[in-house]
């Protein structure tokens, strides 16, 4: 059958679905019959969303399906789905495979965050005075203090007590959700913000690693970022991701207005940087309670993080495969 067939042929029935999930939704009640009859709706929109995937049809098509779906999916099980159980069930399958599902917009923030990153370290390997062209003299001194072989804590200007580790702890989450944020947002002005913070934060980071690693402080600080850096480099790759998502629906929304357009890519880029946010979570507690500690040695501190990227890595390929995990 044709899209075009199939579309004319089911037209009202998603009409009619999508008013009793409006209705549902304003917590106002639709006429008994639109309830009695909403799980088989519900069932026969899945159905029709397979047969659109199967079918190959447009991806306009099956994307107004799939929000169809999910709002169903959350009117179904509202009373049955507590809050908690939707979060874990998001962690435990639904991340991972909005992470699979988004890869071209993940691979494409990876790029061009990583390649940016190791490009500017090697040049400023290679030639040292171009770490000025992005960081001033007075924050390169406050790096070396951070990372100094010598000093009894990692990662930060001045000494702190492991009392204090709970006030980093607060700082890292509200900079780098902050960072993830911007770049998230960013997407908003047709991408290009998302594509400036990615390649901005890339080549910060790249000019500050290739400078510490050029004059002999190597070891503390890749020893230091190694390990919380599984969590917070790869959320903020997925929150570029999620702001070239928006930017992409806003450059080409195809049939669709672009608010309309917008709305449909929201509903997913939303949810990816949920998810970026507590890695960021993770990310800041391992960067205030581990990374900074000086009394394990380099190889137990490389090992850990080697371990971490492994596992954020498998979890990101392999979580929410099982066809029956959760939402």
């Amino acid at each position: 059958m044709k899209q075009s067939q199939f579309e004319r042929l089911h037209r009202a029935e998603w009409q009619g679905f999508s008013e009793t999930l409006d209705a549902l939704e304003r917590r106002k009640k639709p006429s008994s019959v639109s309830i009695v009859a909403f799980p088989a709706a519900y069932r026969r929109i899945c159905q029709q969303l397979a047969l659109a995937q199967a079918r190959g049809y447009s991806t306009h098509a099956i994307d107004n399906l799939q929000v169809l779906v999910q709002r169903g999916h959350q009117q179904l099980y509202r009373h049955r789905s507590p809050l908690a159980g939707r979060l874990l069930g998001f962690i435990l399958g639904g991340f991972g495979r909005l992470v699979r599902e988004q890869w071209r917009y993940v691979a494409a923030a990876s790029l061009l965050f990583y390649i940016s990153l190791l490009g500017m370290a090697a040049l400023v390997l290679a030639f040292p005075e171009m770490v000025y062209s992005l960081i001033s003299p007075e924050q390169i001194a406050q790096m070396e203090a951070m990372y100094d072989p010598d000093a009894s804590r990692l990662g930060r200007f001045g000494e702190r007590g492991s009392s204090e580790d709970w006030v980093m702890f607060g700082y890292y989450v509200m900079h780098n959700i902050g960072i993830a944020f911007q770049t998230f947002a960013g997407g908003l002005l047709f991408g290009l913000g998302s594509l400036f913070y990615l390649l901005f934060n890339g080549l910060t980071i790249g000019a500050i690693a290739g400078h510490l690693t050029g004059v002999g402080y190597h070891q503390p600080f890749w020893s230091f970022v190694i390990g919380h850096g599984a969590f917070e480099l790869t959320a903020l790759t997925l929150a570029g991701g999620a702001g070239l998502k928006l930017g992409g629906a806003l450059i080409a929304p195809g049939n669709l207005t672009r608010g309309e357009a917008l709305r449909l890519a929201a509903s997913k880029a939303v949810r990816l940087v949920a998810g970026a946010t507590l890695l960021l979570l993770i990310a800041a507690f391992v960067e205030a309670y581990w990374s900074s500690m000086t009394y394990p040695s380099a190889s137990v501190k490389y090992a850990v993080g080697a371990l971490l990227w492994l596992l954020v890595g498998l979890y990101l390929l392999l979580s929410g495969r099982n066809s029956h995990a959760p939402e």
